[in-house]
């Protein structure tokens, strides 16, 4: 269910697109125009914002929240292909061609998003070359995860895939590396193409191991991971 758009004037908008990598050196002009065609939406937790094989032509930008991009089969069996947060984009795909949404992206906590429109960004593409290259920066950053992600699917078994996976997530603290999002088992499962059974077994090893402290909102690496399981 979607929240009204509310709290939020053009000016800042401005602001916040001007702190997204994407576009933080556009001229004020080129901002200003995106600005003027956009919207600010909020959704709740566990929202689906676009669907798989949706036709829509819009680019979102996360001012705040997590969210998760999946793709199923008819059998609704998922995987998540990549998490994101503050500061990133999803859908630019839609802004470079008409084919249908090529996955789902959802929600993973409250998130409030800046929605650009196909013919702003296309304006500032025509005229802004550097725009153009950090698009084509970011598709091929994208393809380089993906491509890691299938040799990881092909050539390690399930620890290695979670150990993996846990690491990519994680952020150096005081006591080690955080996860700080709440993933469930079911997650993890989903990113590593595995049972939640197999990686609840793992997770609890690595916890009784005292390589990892597992809470509510957060997982923490203690130690350096073991090679094997």
């Amino acid at each position: 269910m979607r929240k009204p758009q509310g709290g939020i004037d053009k000016m800042e908008i401005n602001k916040l697109l001007g702190n997204v990598p994407l576009f933080s050196d556009l001229p004020e002009a080129d901002i200003q125009a995106i600005s003027s065609l956009a919207a600010t939406r909020t959704y709740h937790r566990n929202t689906i914002i676009i669907s798989e094989g949706d036709h829509s032509d819009s680019m979102y930008v996360i001012l705040s929240g997590k969210v998760k991009i999946l793709l199923s089969d008819d059998e609704g069996k998922e995987i998540i292909i990549n998490i994101q947060g503050n500061g990133e984009y999803f859908g630019e795909l839609a802004l470079l061609d008409d084919a249908p949404r090529s996955a789902t992206v959802m929600t993973i906590e409250e998130c409030r998003l800046v929605v650009v429109s196909k013919s702003a960004f296309e304006d500032c593409l025509a005229k802004n070359a550097e725009l153009a290259l950090r698009v084509i920066r970011g598709l091929s950053s994208r393809l380089r995860g993906l491509t890691e992600n299938v040799k990881s699917l092909a050539l390690m078994d399930v620890y290695g895939r979670v150990a993996r996976t846990l690491l990519e997530l994680a952020k150096p603290i005081s006591e080690g590396l955080i996860i700080d999002q709440k993933l469930t088992q079911r997650d993890i499962a989903c990113m590593v193409g595995a049972s939640r059974e197999m990686v609840s077994r793992i997770l609890k090893d690595l916890s009784k191991g005292g390589y990892i402290t597992i809470n509510h909102k957060n997982i923490i690496i203690h130690d350096k991971l073991p090679p094997g399981w």
